[in-house]
């Protein structure tokens, strides 16, 4: 499991994000959700996340860019996620779902993403 953080961008603003090896999903705030597209939960789900137990009662399609390439997935909206170790407050999760379907690898040695396995094409079989 490994952390690197950086900005990504959605609808053209940049977004605190946390690339967590170590969370299966993806999630958003509600203040970044407002830019996207969200669906409410027939009911809610509960989530362990950061030693606290969220009930999700929605979720949104993140579309975002990740140095300089589209990502796109199913994001579980979260009130707040919480704080870095810097202090500064994080504003997306991606979780290993997302960064295994568009081949983002964690670089920890160098606390950076590696985008060279970035799909050129999804082949289904």
């Amino acid at each position: 499991m490994g952390r690197v953080r950086e900005n990504i961008e959605i609808n053209g603003q940049k977004v605190w994000t946390l690339f967590d090896s170590g969370a299966r999903n993806t999630y958003v705030t509600e203040k970044v959700a407002k830019l996207l597209p969200t669906f409410e939960f027939k009911k809610p789900e509960p989530v362990a996340l950061g030693g606290e137990v969220h009930k999700i009662i929605k979720d949104c399609r993140l579309e975002c860019v990740v140095e300089g390439l589209p990502v796109r997935a199913i994001a579980w909206v979260l009130n707040q996620i919480g704080k870095d170790e810097d202090g500064k407050e994080i504003e997306v999760i991606i979780g290993a779902l997302t960064m295994q379907q568009w081949g983002i690898k964690l670089d920890l040695e160098n606390e950076k993403l590696d985008m060279s396995h970035y799909p050129k094409e999804f082949v289904e079989f």
